[in-house]
C-alpha cells in the first residue's frame, strides 16, 4: 500500500508540533492536521500562558494595594490593562509557534478537523489522506459538570475568561484545583470579589495535605472558599447568576455576576471516529502503553488526550519519545516518577512525586521526611516572605521519592531538587553544593542538612565521632 504519508500528527498543541518537527527533521514526510487557525494547542492560547500574564498582573496590583488605597475606578482600569497585556503576552509567544516556521521544515498543515475513516485513512475537510503511522495529539478542553441551568446563563471557562474586557464585580468559581485556585486568586487581586465552591474536604486535593492546608489558609484570606461544597443548581437573576449549592448536605445559595467553570479537563477524542480505526479508548481517553503506543501498533497517543498527566512540559516529554518510537522504530518508554508540577498561586506550589501520604504508605518506617519553614531562611524573613515550606521525602539511603514546597518562587528554586533525582543522585549531595548567600535555594541546601544530621548526630554514629574527637583529636 502507498501512503500520502509516513507520519500524520493530529494536533498542533505542544505534543503534537514536538512529534511533527521532530520527525521532519529526522527526514520523514509529515501531515499536520490543526481545527483551529493558529498552532500551540491551549496551553499558549487559554492556559499556561496567559493565566501567567494575567497571574504577575495581579501581582502587581496586590502589591500597590498594599501601599496606596484603590478605588472601584482604579481596579477597572488595571483590570482593563491586565486583559491587555495577556493579550500582548499571546501575540508574542505565538511568533515562536507560526505556521511558517513548521511549513519550513517541509511539513503539510491542515487547517481543518481530523476524522477516522478506518486505521490508515483520515478525513480532514474535504480532502482523504492516508498514512504509514499516526500520532494523536488532540489535547483536552474544559469539563463541565452537570449542573441544572448551567446551559441555560453565560458562564466561563478558560477558553472564554481571558476575553473579558470589563472587570465584574463577583464571581463564583466551581473547582478548586489548580486552574480554578490560579485564576480565582488573579480575579480576587484584580478587585473582583472571589468564592470558591470545591467539593472535596480542601482545595489542590491533589497536592500533599500539609502543602494544601497552608495554601487555602493564605488563600482564605484573599477570598471565600466554600470546601465539602457541590453546586446543584443555577438560574438567572437579572444581570447576575444565583448558584444554589449545598456544603456539608446543607443548602444554600450565592448571586454573583459571573461563573467560572473549572471542574477538570477531558481529552478532545469524541470527533476522531476512533471506533472506525479501532483504537481502544479507558474511562474517557486513548489507551496507551509504556511506549505511548495504542492498541494499534502504527497509532500513537500523546498528552492530555491520552489520560497521563495534564501538563504541557508532559507533553513536549511524551511528544519526544512517540517520534522516536514512530519514526526510528524504537521502543523508549515514558517515566513519570520524575515530573514535577507548579501551581502557580502565590506563594507557589512545587510537586515531585509521592505525597508524605503516598510515601507513608508505600516505605513505612523506611521513610525519611525532612522539612524546612521559610521563616528560618535569611533570605525569606527579610523578603517578609515567611509563611512557607520545603517537605523532602527519602528511603533511609536517601534517594528522593516525593519533594514539596509552598513559598515565593518555588517553581524555580525547588527545581534543584528534581534535577537532583532525575540525574539518579541522593539527596544529601545538595548538602556538598556551595549555594550563593542569601540565595532563595539555600532554603534546600539548609534542608539537605537535616539529612546529615539525622544520620549522624541522631544515630550511634555520634557517640562514636565523640569518642574519636575526644581520645584522639
Amino acid at each position: 500500500m502507498t501512503f500520502d504519508y509516513q507520519i500524520v500528527v493530529i494536533g498542533g498543541g505542544s505534543g503534537g508540533l514536538t512529534v511533527a518537527a521532530g520527525a521532519a527533521s529526522f527526514g520523514a514526510k509529515v501531515a499536520l492536521i490543526e481545527r483551529k487557525k493558529e498552532l500551540g494547542g491551549d496551553c499558549l492560547h487559554y492556559g499556561c500562558m496567559p493565566s501567567k500574564a494575567l497571574i504577575q498582573a495581579a501581582k502587581e496590583v496586590k502589591e500597590v494595594a498594599q501601599y496606596s488605597e484603590l478605588t472601584e475606578e482604579d481596579y477597572s482600569r488595571l483590570f482593563k490593562s491586565a486583559m491587555e497585556r495577556v493579550a500582548n503576552a499571546l501575540q508574542d509567544v505565538q511568533e515562536h509557534d507560526s505556521k511558517d516556521r513548521f511549513i519550513d521544515l517541509g511539513i503539510d498543515i491542515y487547517e481543518a478537523e481530523g476524522t477516522f475513516i478506518d486505521e490508515y485513512t483520515l478525513q480532514v475537510g474535504e480532502q482523504r489522506i492516508t498514512a504509514k503511522r499516526f500520532v494523536i495529539a488532540t489535547g483536552s478542553s474544559p469539563a463541565i459538570p452537570p449542573i441544572d441551568g448551567l446551559d441555560k446563563v453565560n458562564y466561563l471557562t478558560n477558553e472564554t475568561i481571558f476575553s473579558l474586557k470589563q472587570r465584574p464585580s463577583s464571581m463564583v468559581v466551581i473547582g478548586g484545583g489548580v486552574i480554578g485556585v490560579e485564576l480565582a486568586q488573579a480575579m480576587s487581586r484584580l478587585g473582583v470579589e472571589v468564592t470558591v465552591i470545591e467539593g472535596s474536604d480542601r482545595v489542590l486535593s491533589k497536592e500533599d495535605k500539609e502543602i494544601a492546608n497552608l495554601s487555602q489558609r493564605l488563600l482564605s484570606e484573599e477570598l471565600n472558599i466554600l470546601t465539602n461544597s457541590k453546586a446543584e443548581r443555577v438560574e438567572k437573576k437579572g444581570d447576575q447568576v444565583e448558584i444554589h449549592y449545598t456544603k456539608d448536605d446543607v443548602p444554600n445559595s450565592i448571586t454573583a455576576d459571573t461563573i467560572l467553570v473549572a471542574a477538570g479537563r477531558k481529552a478532545n477524542i469524541g470527533k476522531l471516529g476512533l471506533d472506525k480505526a479501532g483504537i481502544v479508548t479507558e474511562k474517557g481517553s486513548i489507551q496507551v502503553d509504556a511506549t505511548l503506543r495504542t492498541n494499534k501498533k502504527h497509532m500513537y497517543a500523546v498528552g492530555d488526550c491520552n489520560g497521563s498527566m495534564p501538563f504541557t512540559h508532559v507533553a513536549g516529554m511524551e511528544g519526544k519519545i512517540a517520534v522516536s518510537n514512530a519514526v526510528l522504530g524504537l521502543s523508549r518508554k515514558a517515566s513519570y516518577e520524575k515530573i514535577p508540577w507548579v501551581v502557580y498561586s502565590n506563594p507557589e506550589i512545587y510537586h515531585l512525586g509521592l505525597t508524605e501520604e503516598e510515601a507513608q504508605k508505600q516505605y513505612g518506617e523506611d521513610l525519611l521526611t525532612f522539612k524546612t519553614k521559610l521563616a528560618d531562611n535569611d533570605r525569606f524573613m527579610a523578603e517578609r516572605k515567611k509563611e512557607g515550606l520545603v517537605k523532602v521525602l527519602t528511603t533511609d539511603r536517601g534517594k528522593i521519592v516525593g519533594a514539596h514546597a509552598i513559598g515565593e518562587g518555588a517553581g524555580e528554586w525547588m527545581q534543584e531538587v528534581g534535577t537532583v533525582q532525575a540525574l539518579n543522585k541522593k539527596f544529601q549531595s545538595i548538602s556538598n553544593v556551595v549555594h550563593p548567600y542569601p540565595a532563595k535555594n539555600n532554603v534546600v541546601s539548609q534542608t539537605a542538612d537535616l539529612y546529615w544530621r539525622e544520620k549522624l548526630f541522631g544515630s550511634k554514629w555520634n557517640d562514636l565521632i565523640r569518642w574519636y574527637v575526644k581520645k584522639l583529636r
